[in-house]
């Protein structure tokens, strides 16, 4: 017997809620990151396995410019996706080499 579930409570396949998709800004856990992922766009394949493989869901991809889009708030820094990356387009970066650096609360909680 099938399960007759809602039409405003039906989940999407592979469970992806659609855009957009909201955050919590006193959530940011990005506060001990050294390094940040860098994307070369150029070799981008866009075959999704920094989205699949980041276990904070840091990666989106953008239809409109046909890209991949980096969370830099949430991301971590544990370069998961630099290593998965399969066309080498992602590199780690000194998080420190950035005008914004590391992302601060202005309330720690």
């Amino acid at each position: 017997m099938a399960i007759k579930v809602p039409k405003d409570r039906e989940v999407p396949f592979g469970a992806i809620t659609p855009a957009p998709v909201r955050q919590q800004e006193l959530f940011i856990t990005s506060n001990w990151r050294i390094v940040r992922p860098v994307i070369d766009h150029e070799k981008c394949t866009r075959c999704f396995t920094c989205y699949i493989a980041c276990p904070d869901s840091c990666w989106s991809y953008n239809e409109k410019d046909d890209k991949m889009e980096w969370n830099w708030k949430f991301c971590k820094g544990c370069q998961i996706c630099i290593h998965e990356c399969p066309a080498d387009a992602l590199s780690a970066a000194p998080e420190l080499d950035f005008e914004d650096g590391v992302v601060r609360l202005e309330k720690p909680f």
